[in-house]
């Protein structure tokens, strides 16, 4: 028999109880016995345990964690140990440290700590995996409607807060939007965020995301929360149709479609979609800032609109009697 130590552990996969190798490097992983799921040795930062892996991003890994002290589970961003001595990656970490402490709403993520231990850098933050954005479009490929209004109205409402505190988020797109155990969606990442009236640089729109980048800021054209707006607006384009509002076979031909390409409306792409919802949408998408919302409030006042009416018109149909309990249905008519 092994005298091999062994270290029992809850698998994220099936949630069994089940023994791993107890001298296993901490963050290494061992496949469940049972289902197949990579069960992690588990990693020590003072008074969080990090137990498994959420996701993993271009500056950090994102684990689930306990905390001892608290005895809550909480995310942990450790940030990548190839990119501690980068200044400007290492920048970009404490700043979205900096950026969310000091938003305090609710559908924007809570940061609880940001600390180094032991050659460690990491970001303590409030635990929100039950998936992306991206994640669902991924797996349902076209979102009902009604979610979509909900996540629309909720991250406007936290990007109108990052706004009240002079931010802007620079990078909205679906998978930088979580959901927590009550399907709250959290916006989250700020790490290439900035003042909203700072000094601008020549602006790099490769850093972001191309399939939901604003025209403005690929023609090095001033980036304001209107470039937040569009951004948004793809990204919520993205989920309700199945489809990126521009696609080509090269980033350069997407990007150039920003600009040029007209925006064939959401409800064109699927005739479902209410007009309001739709009409909301290509206003969040015009390509000249001017001709969009002129305030989050606008725009989260058009979408609530939109998510009445889509409401109303529900409550009305789900009122109309079917044809089979009507009074002139084929039962009755056949006495």
């Amino acid at each position: 028999m092994s005298d091999r130590p062994l270290k029992m552990v809850s698998c994220p996969g099936c949630d069994t109880k089940t023994f791993i190798p107890g001298d296993l490097a901490p963050l290494a992983t061992v496949p469940c016995s049972k289902c197949g799921h990579a069960i992690m040795m588990p990693m020590v930062l003072r008074q969080f345990e990090l137990r498994s892996k959420i996701a993993s991003g271009g500056m950090g890994v994102v684990y689930r964690a306990w905390d001892t002290t608290l005895e809550r589970m909480v995310a942990v961003k450790l940030m990548k140990k190839e990119l501690m001595s980068d200044a400007q990656m290492l920048e970009s970490f404490y700043l979205e440290a900096r950026a969310c402490a000091q938003l305090n709403h609710t559908n924007i993520i809570h940061i609880y700590t940001f600390d180094e231990w032991q050659g460690e850098r990491y970001l303590v933050m409030e635990i929100a995996d039950q998936g992306s954005l991206d994640n669902r479009i991924e797996k349902e490929h076209v979102l009902k409607e009604l979610a979509v209004l909900d996540v629309a109205i909720k991250i406007a409402s936290a990007l109108s807060m990052a706004l009240k505190h002079d931010l802007l988020h620079c990078d909205i797109k679906p998978g930088n939007i979580l959901f927590n155990s009550d399907n709250e969606p959290k916006l989250v990442d700020f790490g290439l965020a900035r003042k909203a009236n700072a000094e601008q640089e020549s602006s790099e729109f490769t850093r972001g995301t191309p399939y939901y980048v604003a025209p403005e800021k690929i023609k090095r054209e001033k980036e304001t929360f209107l470039s937040d707006m569009y951004s948004l607006g793809a990204t919520l384009y993205h989920a309700i149709t199945g489809h990126v509002p521009f696609d080509a076979p090269t980033p350069d031909e997407v990007v150039q479609a920003h600009v040029y390409t007209a925006l064939t409306p959401a409800n064109l792409v699927i005739p479902e979609i209410s007009q309001a919802t739709s009409d909301a949408l290509s206003r969040t998408l015009a390509k000249d800032p001017g001709d969009r919302f002129l305030s989050y409030d606008q725009l989260i006042l058009d979408f609530e609109v939109a998510r009445s009416l889509l409401l109303r018109q529900q409550t009305q149909e789900d009122n109309q009697p079917s044809k089979n309990n009507r009074t002139t249905g084929w039962w009755r008519r056949k006495k």
